[in-house]
């Protein structure tokens, strides 16, 4: 079933769950493009192939909030914005541990290793390291289970940038073994919560917020107003 926020004749916002491609990758699972296509075709009745233009991406094992382009040109105005670093992503995640500083910025260099899948922090002297920028707030700790449920404002969008520069300070995110967490929680304790955008044809200002059902890894956010 989709879930869809919003649409009109020019783009459509869905939340995706976790698990399903952001597109069509070599494990040829079922992904959201497919999906969103499939659904337009069916409900306008669209003879031969639906355009539906990829804006940005989640990573597989992140549920949360997209945003995708139903004509070219809004295609092209919302990935300008998110070259011009309008677009603004927010995530939430469960991380290990207790923060010292509640509220701060990440600033790294990182690196891509194309053969293992993963991300790491380099330096600026790399030639292939790629600037990486955050701020984070801590909402929550939860002593019991040693965890913080934190806020993310991503600036840049690289590689796994926030389970790489979270890991690289000791909070590695709950549910992500590839970043040195062991848990046995399969679902990784990240998703993108909230997005905002210019409207690529009224130029209005949108926001759409979408959180997690407070269960399982997401228990930690009973009770819990996130703005």
């Amino acid at each position: 079933m989709l879930n869809i926020l919003y649409e009109d004749n020019h783009i459509i916002v869905v939340v995706k769950e976790p698990g399903i491609p952001s597109q069509g990758d070599k494990t040829q699972d079922l992904d959201m493009l497919t999906i969103i296509k499939k659904y337009l075709k069916e409900k306008y009745n669209k003879p031969g192939n639906v355009y539906l233009g990829l804006v940005h991406r989640l990573d597989r094992s992140v549920g949360g909030v997209m945003v995708f382009a139903k004509t070219s040109k809004g295609a092209s105005r919302l990935s300008q914005q998110v070259r011009d670093k309008e677009m603004k992503k927010h995530y939430i995640a469960v991380v290990k541990g207790r923060f010292e500083i509640k509220k701060g910025n990440m600033q790294d260099y990182l690196v891509k290793d194309e053969k293992n899948n993963k991300t790491f922090v380099s330096n600026q002297q790399n030639k292939r390291a790629k600037f990486s920028e955050l701020d984070y707030e801590v909402i929550k700790y939860d002593k019991v289970i040693n965890m913080s449920l934190v806020k993310i404002n991503l600036k840049t969008g690289r590689h796994h940038q926030i389970r790489a520069q979270f890991s690289s300070r000791g909070h590695s995110l709950c549910g992500d073994t590839k970043y040195g967490t062991r848990s046995r929680s399969g679902q990784l304790a990240l998703w993108a919560y909230k997005l905002e955008f210019y409207h690529p044809i009224t130029k209005e200002l949108l926001q759409f917020k979408f959180l997690p059902e407070a269960k399982g890894v997401w228990n930690i956010l009973k009770n819990e107003k996130i703005n």
